[in-house]
């Protein structure tokens, strides 16, 4: 992607976060950025293509930031993978608390917006096969369906824990002993199937 692309999207990944899908508007948003509004449509057409490029620019940011490491540790087990991957959506970090707020934020418009919609229900499917395929190397003779299950729950827990930190309502390591007891209960339910 183009470096003033990726500039728009990390500005619109911030100016969503904060202000929300409503408060997106494209004039902000490329001052945001520090660009012209012509760029912004030149690069993406209008407001929903920003939009949808946003959310896919989310989902690719916290693909690196759940899977990247360094080449020089040890492997991980297949149940370590899967922990990593989930657990590094609890972060305390600049990147991962404005994804997760942006996240939220283009879920809760998804509620009125169909074009959104779609296009957050594929990232979602995405996301829970991607979490299927990590479940299944670590219960390799689990069903597909009961690996989609899971995973399903997994994700929709995550998703609410993420929402009940960055809201102040509970702490990531409060957070995280409960994703990591739901990863064990998961695990433990696909090991007897």
């Amino acid at each position: 992607m183009a470096a003033r692309s990726t500039q728009i999207l990390e500005a619109a990944a911030r100016v969503i976060a904060r202000r929300g899908v409503r408060g997106l508007r494209v004039d902000e948003l490329a001052a945001e950025a520090g660009v012209s509004t012509a760029l912004i449509y030149y690069h993406f057409k209008d407001r929903t293509g920003v939009l949808r490029q946003t959310l896919e620019f989310i989902s690719d940011r916290a693909a690196r930031y759940t899977t990247d490491r360094d080449p020089d540790d040890p492997p991980l087990t297949p149940r370590q993978e899967l922990e990593n991957a989930l657990l590094r959506e609890l972060q305390d970090t600049a990147e991962v608390r404005e994804n997760s707020s942006a996240w939220g934020e283009l879920r809760a418009s998804a509620v009125f917006d169909e074009v959104l919609r779609d296009d957050l229900a594929r990232a979602t499917l995405v996301w829970v096969r991607e979490v299927a395929a990590l479940l299944g190397d670590a219960r390799p003779t689990a069903s597909a369906s009961s690996l989609a299950a899971a995973a399903e729950r997994l994700t929709a827990l995550l998703e609410g824990l993420s929402m009940r930190w960055l809201s102040g309502g509970i702490t990531i390591p409060h957070a995280r002993e409960l994703l990591r007891g739901a990863i064990g209960a998961e695990l433990a339910g696909l090991g007897q199937g």
